[in-house]
């Protein structure tokens, strides 16, 4: 059963013991100032030991507090926090897993009174500050230096954030960036610095894969759409990107109703994966509620996409591997919608998010210790 799915891959010369990957998840549980804590470290051992072949860990900042979504984004952009990714690091590989770290700039959706931005277009209120070039360069080698830490600390790969529509994905979008230098207008200009970024960082790490979290439509009426993503896939394949993971969607769109809708339902960005994959050779993730085997093995034979990715849906229950190995997907707890979002409510709240799916003894095990 599902021999796709459970069958080895490989990625830049790293095997993966199969097709399932968790897919980056922000939860909170990091300690106040992005400090890796016991919490932490318990969850993403948990995740590791699922099953999957690859854990990507959430969002770690290159750049507090400019490029923070929260005080509880973990960092990367000191040396002061090596020694608590590399137990990160080594608590993932101990399960069996492939390590990642993803490294990010969220740029007009930073937690400060003046975010930076490619350009001033209001964001939730606030208006952020339209970097200079100067500025550019030197977030460019903020990436590096982070990228060499995801390296340093033990990690088998370091993932770029260019999706929720961070820092990467603003530069990239007609919607958020409104400059007339060599950034902005055209295509090609506005792929410049998320291009400039995978350059820097593929010279400084060498041979160390680098994935890429790939916005594929924004889900705004004028923003980033499919016919300017895929041609961005093209040039990521073309710098030396080792996978794509697609997702749809940010901050501005997840609350319009025919997003939350949408959202609501199994494989709901399946599709914009699917149109990657026909433009790129390298390996793509699809993600966005595959919440069953059935779905995750078609997913692979229509060639829609290389990988699975599972956010949610493994937190939920993260023996869903397992289950589904086993042909206990009767048995999984599942992901609901119909909780009205409870953990992203608790997330808005600036608290660690909390399933409510979960049995109680496991609820009331992790409400201890938040």
């Amino acid at each position: 059963m599902y021999a796709q799915l459970f069958s080895e891959f490989r990625i830049a010369g790293i095997t993966l013991k199969n097709r399932l990957t968790m897919a980056p998840m922000y939860l909170g549980y990091a300690g106040e100032g992005g400090m890796v804590n016991s919490v932490l470290l318990d969850h993403y051992r948990l995740m590791a030991k699922s099953g999957v072949a690859m854990v990507v860990v959430e969002n770690a900042t290159i750049d507090h507090p400019m490029g923070s979504g929260s005080n509880r984004t973990l960092r990367v952009d000191s040396d002061d926090y090596a020694a608590g990714l590399k137990m990160l690091s080594s608590t993932i590989r101990q399960e069996g897993a492939v390590a990642c770290l993803q490294i990010n700039h969220a740029g007009r959706f930073a937690a400060v009174d003046e975010p930076v931005a490619p350009s001033a277009v209001a964001t939730f209120g606030k208006i952020p500050r339209a970097l200079s070039a100067a500025e550019i360069r030197t977030i460019v080698n903020r990436y590096v230096d982070a990228a060499l830490r995801v390296r340093n600390t033990g990690f088998d790969m370091v993932e770029l954030h260019g999706g929720t529509g961070y820092l990467l994905a603003q530069f990239l979008s007609p919607r958020t960036n409104k400059r007339e230098d060599e950034y902005g207008g055209s295509f090609e200009n506005r792929q410049r610095f998320p291009l400039e970024v995978v350059a820097a960082v593929k010279n400084a790490v060498g041979d160390f894969p680098i994935g890429y979290r790939f916005l594929a439509d924004e889900w705004l009426p004028d923003g980033l759409q499919l016919n300017e993503s895929v041609r961005f896939a093209r040039s990521l394949e073309s710098a030396g990107i080792a996978y794509i993971s697609v997702m749809g969607g940010t901050y501005e769109s997840f609350p319009l109703p025919d997003v939350a809708s949408r959202s609501k339902k199994d494989g709901y960005m399946v599709d914009l994966a699917a149109a990657v994959k026909k433009e790129v050779r390298i390996p793509v993730i699809a993600a966005g509620r595959i919440s069953t085997g059935s779905l995750a093995e078609s997913i692979l034979e229509e060639k829609k996409a290389d990988l699975i990715g599972l956010a949610r849906v493994l937190w939920a229950d993260p023996q869903w591997p397992e289950k589904v190995k086993q042909g206990r997907e009767n048995d999984i707890i599942r992901c609901d919608p119909a909780c009205g979002d409870a953990c992203m409510k608790l997330i808005l709240k600036k608290k660690p998010a909390l399933c409510a799916r979960w049995p109680h003894d496991t609820m009331q095990a992790w409400k201890s210790r938040m």
